[in-house]
């Protein structure tokens, strides 16, 4: 029997598919639809940029020496953190380009060539925090000098970095895993610190000293520095860029959904992290007198005798590591997107790694063999306060760019949520300036 292929085809075409058979029923055709896990994992990076060595240098400062005062900064800076990341990832999803690429295509090459160094110098600043931190954290635990720490600390980076060649869901679940090993520190310490918990609430009252003490004026900026990072949201935004293959909108509906579970929850954990360890620094020494514990060698030597168990000092000592190999790994993806975001320029992430690596452990071998280790928290701190003034340099263009209608059509940001991003870069930009006023007047 001959067959007419054309006969066919036709019949193949006439024959109803499924969707048409539910059509028929009175039933739309269903679409299907991403889980909102496929699209977790670019939170944890950014959270742990909420939680490295310089978070712990200026809670710890804080909490020993102003008490549970200062955990309304803590508050207000991690809700600031949470919306403009939120900012960031929306900006990265709608538009398909990271931060950095926007701003090299909107400003001329001058102003997108000082925003680059800009953001390098931060990244540099953070990298010197998370070295040290991390150096700190190896003589505690297994009594290495610093200088060997800063060593090791970077071979520590470069393991870290080797897991992403199995996938980058691959580093995504070490890094969650890490993180989570980090709560359960602080779960232990909290049960050992014993803290007045009606204090702690009271804390996260704005106290009125706030703009008149110069010191608690100075942590304060170094927490805001320490918790919005500005490459994390170099960072975040592209993470997220490639989320939407294509650009319909029930496609970026499904992605920022998706997106914002993530981003909200990861950041949440973050900031249940830094109210521990501010409120363990505020239980232990400031209720015990210590208020000028303001390292992190002084602080872990002495809050085993303190809170009267040996597991304090290594919980304290195993978090402070865990948190400086996860930091190093973000600000390496950090330096690599800015620098091809800026400048078209692409390099290995091995390449970057070893470039970060040199950059920070030159001013980190400095400062260690000048301060030795009772030098580091300082530093630590000073490094914060660098990334704080460097923050309106990434905020002011993100805000700008989020709210452009040409740009993000009817994703932009808009009402409420643009005003209080524009809220934040105000607060940002008056807190760096009253800094700035005190220091010039000190000086």
């Amino acid at each position: 029997m001959n067959t007419n292929p054309s006969a066919l085809a036709q019949l193949s075409a006439a024959k109803p598919d499924a969707s048409a058979l539910v059509e028929r029923r009175g039933e739309p055709p269903r679409k299907p639809r991403g889980r909102w896990t496929s699209f977790a994992g670019a939170g944890a990076l950014v959270a742990v940029g909420y939680m490295d060595p310089g978070n712990w240098a200026t809670a710890l400062g804080s909490g020993a020496r102003y008490g549970y005062q200062l955990l309304s900064v803590v508050l207000l800076a991690s809700l600031m953190g949470m919306l403009l990341q939120w900012v960031a990832s929306r900006v990265g999803v709608v538009t398909g380009r990271d931060l950095a690429q926007l701003c090299r295509e909107r400003y001329s090459r001058r102003t997108t060539l000082l925003l680059w160094i800009a953001c390098e110098i931060a990244i540099i600043a953070c990298d010197v925090a998370e070295v040290v931190g991390s150096a700190v954290a190896l003589q505690m635990l297994f009594g290495l000098s610093l200088t060997m720490g800063v060593l090791v600390s970077a071979v520590g980076t470069f393991a870290m970095l080797a897991l992403q060649s199995r996938g980058q869901r691959t580093l995504q679940r070490a890094v969650t895993a890490l993180i989570l090993f980090v709560g359960i520190c602080f779960v232990v310490e909290l049960a050992l610190a014993l803290p007045v918990w009606s204090e702690a609430f009271a804390g996260f009252a704005p106290p009125r000293e706030l703009l008149r003490d110069a010191g608690m004026l100075w942590l304060a900026a170094g927490v805001l520095g320490a918790t919005v990072m500005p490459h994390n949201l170099y960072l975040h935004s592209a993470l997220v860029k490639d989320h939407v293959p294509t650009r319909d909108d029930d496609s970026i509906g499904d992605a920022l959904r998706g997106v914002n579970i993530d981003t909200f929850a990861s950041l949440g954990l973050a900031f249940i992290l830094n109210v521990s360890l501010l409120i363990v620094a505020a239980a232990v020494f400031h209720a015990g007198g210590y208020t000028q514990v303001d390292d992190l060698a002084d602080a872990h030597r002495l809050i085993a005798p303190l809170v009267g168990s040996h597991w304090a000092g290594i919980a304290f000592a195993a978090a402070l590591l865990a948190c400086g190999l996860n930091a190093t790994v973000t600000g390496t993806l950090a330096g690599q997107a800015v620098m091809e975001g800026f400048l078209r320029l692409r390099m290995a992430r091995w390449t970057r790694a070893l470039l970060t690596r040199a950059l920070a452990i030159g001013p980190a071998l400095a400062a260690v063999a000048s301060f030795g280790q009772h030098g580091s928290n300082a530093l630590l701190v000073a490094t914060q306060v660098v990334l704080s003034l460097q923050l309106p340099l990434a905020v002011i263009p993100l805000v700008r760019f989020a709210s452009d209608a040409r740009l993000m059509g009817r994703w932009r940001v808009v009402r409420v949520p643009l005003a209080l991003a524009w809220l934040c870069a105000g607060v940002i930009v008056v807190l760096n300036g009253t800094l700035l006023w005190q220091a010039l007047a000190a000086g």
